[in-house]
């Protein structure tokens, strides 16, 4: 197996599966669904081809380490001539709770025994050919998506999470526990420790007026971190600490 890990780091994210008014809501890790529009955009696939998003949701496991935990805010909207779910009359006006994580990092991953997908997929998204963006279109990363090291090759997924190096910033606290959500196969092993849950964002259309998901299950590992992955951050206090070329103490 081979892993593809991919960089969300932003000051504003969102992950809904819900999509009317009055309430949009967001998980607190992104979506498989909202994964798959971002690498359809960085492909420059169209929401109308349905074999392709299927295509994609089906060949990989996907995984999310929770780097920094994001604070859950709603903005309050306002909205007119909104159809009704019939689609026969439009309301007035409508009002709702637009709900969205600020300050979250996390770490996906993508894996599958496709490397020949993963490494175009990594090209794409090194290059994308439309706009990529965290959940909506006002929420761009804040750091490029595509990680250059980010294709693992012969590393498994949970293998290639628990191992990469930590995205926080160097001033921030390291976190003493990391949240770890994979996606659950059936015949997988998972230890009794280890909660699963169903989530309803396995995209199957994300044609506008036919959108469509299926259940798709996940496990939630909660581990102290490799200390390894913060190995980076003692080089970069070294480096903030050594002299500067020519600059030397007096004797």
């Amino acid at each position: 197996m081979h892993t593809l890990l991919m960089r969300l780091v932003s000051p504003m994210q969102s992950w809904g599966t819900q999509d009317r008014f009055p309430m949009r809501d967001t998980h607190l890790e992104p979506s498989k669904s909202g994964i798959i529009g971002l690498l359809c955009a960085a492909e420059g696939t169209p929401r109308e081809n349905i074999k392709r998003i299927q295509e994609l949701a089906e060949s990989f496991r996907m995984g999310v380490r929770v780097d920094c935990e994001g604070k859950k805010y709603y903005d309050y909207h306002t909205a007119r001539d909104i159809l009704s779910a019939d689609e026969k009359k439009k309301d007035r006006s409508t009002v709702g709770n637009r709900y969205y994580l600020a300050d979250a990092a996390f770490l996906v991953g993508l894996e599958s025994d496709d490397l020949d997908l993963l490494k175009d997929l990594h090209d794409a998204l090194a290059n994308p050919r439309w706009f990529l963006f965290l959940g909506r279109k006002s929420f761009v990363p804040s750091e490029p998506i595509c990680l250059k090291d980010g294709l693992r090759e012969d590393v498994d997924l949970l293998t290639a999470l628990q191992t990469y190096r930590w995205l926080g910033r160097a001033w921030q606290k390291k976190p003493e526990q990391l949240r770890f959500v994979i996606e659950h196969h059936a015949g997988d092993q998972s230890p009794n420790n280890q909660p699963i849950t169903q989530v309803n964002d396995q995209p199957l259309s994300f044609d506008i007026h036919n959108r469509r998901y299926a259940p798709r299950r996940v496990r939630t590992i909660i581990e102290p971190p490799n200390p390894a992955i913060f190995a980076h951050l003692a080089a970069i206090e070294n480096q903030k600490h050594r002299p500067e070329q020519g600059e030397g103490s007096e004797i």
